[in-house]
């Protein structure tokens, strides 16, 4: 057989990163639709805001200062922290193999940007309905540009969890994309409180969302983007494992839908769509520390734990009052952390040492992104305020923040 000539075989493999990169940008638009769906129709334009606002933030952050913090280079390999300098600085060979076998320099930077703005995106949802917009954008800011890029370097930079006896393992981003926003979304959502009426001396108030088919359709853009997450993981066009990728991937989805609808049925006797849709996301986050390394049946297993896992997070964050309007927090940080954990469970890298180096890296991301996340929106509490007032919070977000309605021609008249 004939061999594909390198430069053909480097074109092949940084088209399917280019187009990695389009369909894990498509997430923004899965997370604003479905936050939006889940949330009430008096904050719709705030929401959509927000998830237009954050990829724009992580871009220019990222492009700053956020990609030379989370790669600064090999001299840093096993540390804490490093930085390479300000802005962008393509190398020499930053267009060929010389720079990378299967991408560009800016091919790698523009995919991993895409990320960046996810980890910020997971708690917009959390933080709904009741949070200030210009806080908020600032907590982003600095999530996104120095949080987020520090904790990507200790794996994916060669930073220490990349260098213990049995490296960390993250293939996709577990921990250090969904649990580094899931972290955060449970610190936004502890400090700013339970939306107005959620939480009564009756008992809890379920406050539904104003549109299931938002939702719903953003579940399955995200699903789509999913295959861009995980499979441009592979960080080339190898067919058999970018194949295998969308297999566990879509396994693990499908295994955590049931597993939410069985779970859900027996606490609650009802077949209930938002949890259907927070377990395929469960199911995604799951496997996404370890998508390459699974069988179908394991897939199957982590699927269906983690989408049980996402019903018995959202009744123990109402139980202690955590006021979550998405779920957000028992999708990406409850997962986050299963699904590191599963790569020691499951797989080929299963074994107590794999699930030793696991914990070492969910406790270390846990512990400095709580830390981070708490410091920054307890500034801002105590200085500008993250809460709106009483008022606004009834009214709705939209008229008072945006000075428009998502559906004006539905609103009450005055």
């Amino acid at each position: 057989m004939e061999e594909i000539p390198v430069t053909d075989l480097f074109t092949v493999n940084n088209l399917w990163m280019m187009i990695a990169t389009t369909m894990v940008f498509i997430m923004n638009l899965g997370f604003a639709t479905l936050e939006s769906g889940l949330t009430r129709s008096k904050n719709a334009v705030n929401i959509l805001f927000k998830n237009t606002i954050i990829p724009v933030i992580g871009l220019l952050t990222y492009a700053m200062v956020g990609f030379n913090l989370m790669y600064p280079g090999a001299e840093f390999a096993g540390g804490f922290f490093g930085f390479a300098g300000f802005g962008l600085s393509a190398p020499e060979g930053w267009d060929s193999s010389n720079y990378n076998a299967g991408y560009t320099y800016f091919t790698d930077f523009l995919f991993q940007a895409m990320f960046a703005a996810t980890a910020a995106t997971i708690v917009s949802g959390a933080v709904a309905e009741r949070v200030k917009l210009g806080p908020f954008i600032t907590f982003s800011i600095l999530y996104v540009a120095f949080i987020y890029p520090i904790v990507g370097m200790w794996k994916w930079g060669g930073g220490f969890l990349n260098t213990l006896e049995t490296p960390f393992y993250d293939f996709a981003g577990s921990t250090i994309v969904h649990s580094v926003g899931g972290w955060a979304a449970l610190v936004g959502a502890f400090l700013l409180g339970p939306r107005i009426g959620k939480y009564t001396p009756q008992g809890m108030k379920a406050i539904p969302g104003h549109n299931l088919s938002m939702a719903t359709i953003g579940v399955f853009l995200l699903w789509f983007g999913w295959f861009g997450f995980n499979g441009g993981s592979v960080l080339s066009a190898n067919p058999g494992i970018v194949s295998k990728v969308f297999v566990t991937t879509s396994i693990s989805a499908a295994s955590g839908a049931v597993g939410a609808l069985f779970i859900s049925y027996l606490k609650f006797k009802t077949y209930d769509i938002t949890m259907v849709l927070n377990g395929i996301l469960a199911g995604l986050v799951g496997i996404t520390a370890g998508a390459d390394q699974m069988s179908v049946l394991d897939s199957v297993f982590i699927g269906l734990i983690g989408g049980g896992l996402v019903v018995f997070g959202v009744v123990f964050f109402d139980k202690i009052k955590i006021d979550d309007p998405v779920g957000a927090i028992s999708v990406h940080l409850v997962g986050g952390v299963w699904g590191t954990l599963a790569v020691g469970l499951f797989g080929n890298l299963a074994g107590m040492n794999q699930v030793i180096s696991q914990l070492i890296g969910i406790g270390a991301v846990g512990a400095f992104c709580f830390a981070t996340a708490f410091l920054i929106f307890f500034v801002l509490k105590k200085t500008v305020g993250i809460r709106v007032d009483e008022k606004e919070e009834i009214e709705g977000l939209d008229i008072n923040e945006h000075a428009m309605r998502a559906y004006p021609d539905f609103a009450a008249k005055d």
